[in-house]
């Protein structure tokens, strides 16, 4: 591996405290596969044996069928609704109670039996274990050094570290996503936003990693707009910064219509996100991805929380966008919620710094280290949206990764819902890409009607 991409700046990460910026003792590294899992969650059981021990997460399977749901049989242990919701406050977040309140007739959280079942490669957990006596942020939060691939804060400090492990987390490497984008109105009409997505880490190009090109590149991302017809041919492409405030993400757009490829500088922070029809920020993808920098990051620490997890309903193959989208919100048959430890992270936006949230609320999976639940707050001070992501381990790629999240918009009854259920290939793990292929004149060719 580069030696470079070892020393450069990493995502700006504004830190809530000057301090807790170094890595951790080799002592202290000892708990990694023991007291803590290879990803540094809490191996053992909570107290009430409601999470049960962590033992590995699922087996990897190269030829499985990922959407198999493998607990079809299991029923929920009970149901949440506006009538019983005092009963389990203290287990939801505000975004999630908002929403009972919000639709008390209809809105509901089947809660199922937890399961751990997130899992990744062997390279990954070694990477990640490296990591935690050699990755450091430096420069008050704007810079990593001695850093390889995946997370590096199994053991973290801080806000910031935590952020940076879901931004960095293992995804399958390279995978490509056909699904829509479906924006709901207040009515509960829609347009589903058809397209194909890829995200490819530089490690896993057809040629491998160049010190030349890829030594500030976290991932490369395009994604094509397939439907409706006024959108079709019309291309994102992303080379994702691992120091964006120096060197901020390089995006262009191609404009079927037009045939013409611009520069997209915009494509940051609270700009409005790709094919959502405003439903979303582009720092929403993905729950949470971007530099943090306009933002200072406190963590508050580990709760215990309803969050989704083996989303194998969502995904239902057999299932059509129309039996999943309703008025209001998503059919909340579909989802599964399990209760689980997550790391709660507050971002409050510094003084000076502009974005449309004024604060945000993430709560990470410990297994996964992925943002489960975010509550995004105005500006006022007033709980805005409230997201969610649901996944499920994909035991074809060995790593968890979503197949829908929701944003939910608690002023204008509006709402915004990925899915694949009705795509060929939904995910495609594995797929080998060229460098060249993210290029402004790859995605004129791409973009072609």
């Amino acid at each position: 591996m580069n030696m470079k991409l070892l020393t450069v700046s990493a995502l700006a990460l504004a830190m809530g405290s000057a301090g807790a910026m170094a890595k951790v003792s080799s002592q202290e590294a000892m708990k990694i596969g023991n007291s803590l899992t290879q990803m540094g969650a809490e191996k053992a059981a909570n107290k009430t044996g409601t999470i049960p021990a962590y033992t590995g997460g699922l087996t990897h399977n190269e030829g499985a069928d990922p959407f198999k749901n493998i607990f079809a049989d299991e029923l929920p242990l009970f149901t949440i609704t506006a009538q019983n919701l005092d009963q389990y406050k203290a287990n939801l977040s505000d975004g999630q109670i908002a929403l009972f309140k919000k639709f008390p007739d209809t809105y509901k959280m089947p809660v199922y039996p937890t399961h751990r079942t997130a899992s990744f490669p062997k390279s990954i957990y070694a990477k990640a274990k490296k990591n935690a006596t050699t990755a450091e942020l430096m420069d008050g939060g704007n810079g990593l050094k001695n850093f390889d691939e995946t997370v590096p804060f199994v053991i973290p400090k801080n806000g910031v570290e935590v952020i940076w492990n879901h931004v960095s987390r293992y995804r399958g490497g390279s995978v490509e996503r056909n699904g829509a984008n479906i924006p709901v109105q207040r009515s509960g009409s829609y347009i589903a936003i058809k397209g194909r997505s890829q995200l490819t880490a530089p490690w896993y190009l057809k040629g491998g990693f160049d010190a030349k090109d890829d030594d500030n590149v976290l991932f490369y991302y395009t994604y094509l707009t397939k439907s409706p017809a006024r959108l079709t041919g019309n291309v994102l492409l992303v080379h994702e910064t691992i120091d964006q405030v120096n060197q901020p993400r390089m995006a262009w757009t191609y404009n079927a219509g037009q045939r013409r490829v611009r520069r997209a500088p915009q494509v940051a922070y609270d700009a409005p996100g790709n094919a959502t029809e405003g439903m979303r920020t582009t720092d929403q993808v993905d729950m949470y991805n971007g530099a943090p920098d306009r933002y200072n990051w406190k963590l508050i620490g580990k709760k215990e929380i309803y969050i989704p997890y083996n989303s194998y309903k969502i995904a239902d193959q057999s299932a059509k966008y129309s039996d999943i989208v309703k008025k209001n919100h998503i059919d909340q048959d579909y989802t599964r919620y399990e209760l689980h430890r997550v790391w709660q992270v507050e971002a409050t936006l510094k003084e000076g710094a502009r974005h449309i949230y004024g604060k945000r609320t993430l709560y990470l999976d410990e297994d996964s280290w992925q943002v489960a639940v975010a509550d995004h707050y105005d500006n006022r001070g007033q709980l805005w949206r409230a997201s969610e992501g649901h996944a499920l381990q994909f035991v074809n790629a060995n790593t968890p990764w979503y197949v829908s999240n929701t944003n939910y918009d608690l002023f204008s009854g509006r709402y915004l819902v990925d899915l694949t259920n009705e795509e060929r290939n939904p995910f495609v793990f594995g797929k080998k890409v060229k460098r060249k292929d993210f290029t402004s004149s790859a995605i004129r060719r791409q973009g072609k009607r």
